[in-house]
């Protein structure tokens, strides 16, 4: 019976062990190790000329290296059910971020009601990219409460999502390509050009889990304003995946997110989501992370039951 379900058993293993302990700063992580080797790369290729076409051999590289990489080890370790369960849980487990992104945006609300709005606004810094030295108490939550919606997607519903696509080596590549974006992914002189192909490459991968999340997020609540919302406001974002759980959540929540923000001195300003703009509190910031907590059980209970019906049917 183990065999039949070593692919079921990671999945709820990794999901629970990272419920539990989230990312402890003492255990070695593998996205930090990527984080690394994408720095070392970035040094050495973002210079000189056709900087575009070596910042697309260096996402193709590392990203095809994790994926082959983790391929050798799945078929190494697949014969082998007890050590295959166990690699795969601790896999499944790195590849999840849904513990560290609630407890990160619950620091953030516990700074601002202790230690008050200049305390937020340096813990809000290490889990946001705009400028957040002179935001309004108002401005910390919407942060906040956007970066949780979007990171629900990218870190915890999108590696899911690849685990029940290509198990751990497709998972694992998708954290390589997630991190390429998060580091070298931006609009600015240095890495326009590099990061073009790995902050396209995200915005492929992403497109059907940002979809994804958003839906089941307004289902789980029964919330026609989220479904609304998702329809009206998901595509006004300037990522094209961004959007949709954001507005997914300000329909949930009948509150605004997104207008003018600074990023790396330079004012951005980015469509209003929602029409709402009343002031955001504490139940606002618990709501949003109950929401993240069901969201994200209710798609491991459908991707265990997809796994079930697919080894039923020999798919």
């Amino acid at each position: 019976m183990l065999e039949k379900y070593y692919i079921i058993i990671p999945l709820v293993a990794g999901f629970i062990v990272d419920a539990i302990l989230g990312d402890p700063h003492w255990l070695p992580h593998p996205v930090r190790f990527f984080g690394r080797t994408i720095s070392l790369f970035e040094r050495s290729f973002n210079k000189g000329k056709r900087r575009k076409l070596r910042g697309a051999f260096v996402a193709l590289f590392l990203i095809s290296a994790v994926f082959m990489l983790f391929l050798f080890l799945d078929i190494l370790f697949r014969p082998h059910t007890i050590l295959y369960v166990v690699f795969t849980s601790v896999f499944v487990f790195y590849g999840l971020a849904n513990r560290s992104l609630i407890t990160e945006v619950l620091k953030v609300e516990k700074q601002l009601g202790q230690n008050g709005l200049d305390a937020a606004r340096k813990q809000l810094s290490f889990i946001v990219g705009r400028d957040t030295n002179s935001l309004s108490e108002n401005q910390v939550r919407t942060a906040a409460l956007e970066t949780l919606a979007e990171n629900l997607s990218d870190g915890v519903i999108a590696p899911m999502f690849y685990y029940l696509v290509g198990g751990i080596p497709l998972m694992m590549a998708y954290k390589m390509a997630n991190t390429l974006d998060s580091m070298i992914g931006y609009k600015n002189s240095r890495f326009e050009q590099f990061g073009y192909f790995a902050a396209k490459t995200d915005d492929m991968l992403n497109f059907i889990p940002a979809r994804l999340t958003a839906f089941l997020m307004a289902l789980i609540t029964f919330s026609k304003r989220g479904i609304m919302f998702i329809f009206r406001y998901g595509n006004k974002h300037s990522s094209p995946n961004a959007g949709y759980p954001e507005a997914a959540l300000a329909g949930i929540l009948d509150c605004r997110f997104g207008g003018p923000n600074m990023y790396h001195g330079k004012l951005v300003d980015k469509p209003y989501i929602g029409n709402n703009d009343r002031c955001l509190t504490k139940k606002d910031i618990l709501k949003g992370c109950l929401v993240n907590v069901l969201t994200s059980s209710v798609f491991l209970l459908i991707g265990v039951l997809l796994l079930v019906l697919r080894i039923g049917t020999g798919f």
